[in-house]
């Protein structure tokens, strides 16, 4: 590595990236015994399920602070030596088994296809395999979701996850190659799994704020290219703008009203977290059609940043020589 914080070899890299991405459009998910991020899931839960609940918070907001610390570090740290070890192999090794890591950083395929199982369950009104297949896409309670709501938190959540389940982490790989990209998911399972209220909403608000830190250029960044996408595909780019404009504030995340507004004004259709948020007020309640209309905007930017996040590992590379 020569003393650089990532390899300069460019072109590695982009096929790295490009890799993984046909690995991730070709293949399911790695069987969950071998796969990194489900790794780092059994770590924050073995620790959170040995924090009692209590009214005291200061011991879980350290015992947080640490986790959103040591974790992508740590996670990144380990990244770093067998990315180095990989090199040292040889390109090939390099390549190959990087690609392999990369991919369990990111989803594309994952996320439309779990979108789209919602989708046909409703289609076919079988309401249940709905509310069940949603489970993959949100945290929320379902079994008492109507079929608009299920539309809606469907499209909420592929609005969200373009950022988190892929713009993110390919950004932080273009900058920090497979330590960054590790660090990034390391961060966004944290925020997912402790990162909100509840009987251990200490312990995840270090994690829960530096997920809202790290995420607030992706996030806007998913926004323009959503608008763009939305664009392509005839959608209203006006509406959209308008949407943002008017209701990116009022998710409790910095970050989320943004494109989850965007979403609502390109679709025309409200999306709303019952007791949280309307975004959209006004417009007419999403059909489960919306669902896949929002995983192809949700392509659309995938094919937008591609280029783009090739661009910066290109540019890294120069800037590392």
């Amino acid at each position: 590595m020569e003393g650089r914080i990532w390899t300069g070899e460019w072109y590695l890299d982009v096929g790295m990236l490009l890799g993984a991405l046909l690995l991730d459009l070709a293949f399911p998910e790695p069987p969950r015994v071998i796969h990194p991020v489900v790794w780092m899931g059994s770590a924050i839960s073995w620790i959170e399920n040995r924090m009692l609940p209590s009214e005291e918070s200061t011991k879980p907001f350290l015992v947080g602070l640490g986790l959103a610390v040591i974790l992508p570090v740590g996670c990144g740290g380990l990244l770093w030596i067998a990315a180095a070890e990989l090199r040292n192999l040889g390109p090939v090794p390099y390549l190959v088994f990087g690609a392999l890591l990369l991919k369990t950083t990111f989803a594309v395929r994952g996320l439309g296809k779990a979108a789209k199982r919602t989708q046909h369950f409703l289609e076919a009104g079988k309401i249940n395999g709905a509310r069940l297949s949603l489970r993959s896409l949100v945290s929320r309670e379902v079994k008492s979701l109507t079929i608009p709501s299920v539309s809606m938190a469907a499209i909420e959540s592929v609005a969200e996850n373009t950022t988190d389940s892929y713009i993110g982490p390919w950004l932080a790989f273009a900058m920090l190659g497979l330590p960054g990209a590790f660090g990034y998911r390391a961060l966004s399972t944290l925020d997912s799994m402790v990162g909100y209220h509840g009987k251990h909403e200490y312990l995840g608000k270090a994690s829960a704020r530096l997920d809202d830190v790290v995420n607030l250029i992706p996030a806007r960044l998913s926004t323009v290219l959503m608008l763009i996408s939305g664009g392509l595909l005839g959608m209203s780019v006006g509406r959209g703008s308008q949407m943002i404009a008017r209701d990116r504030h009022l998710t409790e995340s910095p970050n989320a009203g943004w494109t989850i507004s965007a979403m609502s004004g390109l679709l025309g259709v409200a999306l709303e977290k019952a007791g949280h948020y309307r975004i959209g007020n006004g417009l007419a309640e999403p059909f489960p059609s919306d669902i896949g209309e929002s995983v192809r905007v949700m392509y659309a930017v995938a094919g937008i940043i591609l280029p783009l996040v090739t661009g910066l590992i290109v540019m890294r590379g120069f800037w590392g020589e």
